[in-house]
């Protein structure tokens, strides 16, 4: 089992971009008009693979969500692909549009990167545990996740527990019934939702632990199996939280459900 996680920091296996052949709805061409993947492949693969979606209200990527994640999912042999996925100005579809192509692309090479493609996850922290929600419960035949981690996660976006900032960002328009109640991802879960690990703290200022009860209640209305482990105190954006003795143990905790599942060596 692993004691130190994410602390074995290294350059990516590959820099590959989303969209080889044209990025859908492209704004411009800087660095952040172009989303691209970051592979880390494990020493010794057990075969599962998860597609990790830094957190930040739709309007950046926190890097503390994004590697280090990989590097302590390589530890217990998991591939991990960061997925620099686009942010504001860039509205809705082109979030999920970005994380599904992710899946696209993994599946294609799970041959080459010794990944089985019926043991992709998604991981998400704040926004990106919403954009790792949304693909959990709008997918295709292609791209849905085997499995989900979600992490202080928004979920809702129509109630008075919805991260306003994270609405603002993401939604076309921000005061339409039916973008919020399309992406209010509580509202569409469903028996095939992929399996979840969740975790988050009582008391967040930022996301309201509110999000993670909507979304497991759907969960045992249609029989989806989930863990979820709400810790009494800590900030919002904690990542590993390495430096604070109680919630740090949520990665142990979520690696020895992967492992329960057949995911983690």
């Amino acid at each position: 089992m692993s004691t130190s996680p994410g602390s074995s920091p290294r350059t990516p296996d590959a820099l590959l971009p989303l969209w080889s052949e044209g990025v859908p709805d492209k704004r411009g061409n800087t660095k952040e008009d172009n989303p691209w993947l970051e592979l880390y492949r494990p020493k010794n693969p057990t075969g599962a693979c998860v597609l990790i979606c830094p957190g930040g209200g739709y309007s950046t990527r926190a890097p503390h969500e994004a590697e280090p994640i990989a590097w302590w999912l390589n530890e217990f042999g998991v591939t991990g692909i960061v997925v620099h996925y686009r942010v504001a100005p860039y509205k809705h579809p082109q979030p999920l549009n970005d994380v599904s192509q992710a899946m696209r692309i993994a599946k294609a090479n799970a041959k080459d990167w010794n990944i089985d493609p019926h043991k992709i996850g998604v991981l998400g922290f704040s926004a990106g545990g919403h954009l790792a929600s949304t693909i959990s419960v709008h997918y295709d035949a292609d791209t849905r996740p085997a499995f989900s981690i979600l992490l202080y996660p928004v979920i809702t976006l129509g109630n008075k527990s919805a991260h306003t900032g994270s609405r603002a960002n993401l939604l076309p328009d921000p005061t339409d019934p039916k973008w919020i109640d399309l992406l209010s991802n509580e509202k569409h879960v469903n028996e095939k939702t992929p399996p979840a690990f969740i975790f988050h703290t009582v008391n967040d200022p930022v996301v309201n632990v509110e999000n993670v009860f909507l979304y497991t209640a759907a969960m045992h209305k249609h029989g989806v199996p989930f863990e979820m482990h709400c810790y009494e105190d800590g900030r919002h954006g904690v990542g590993l939280a390495q430096d604070n003795p109680a919630l740090k143990t949520w990665p142990t905790l979520c690696e020895n459900w992967l492992r329960s599942r057949g995911y983690a060596r």
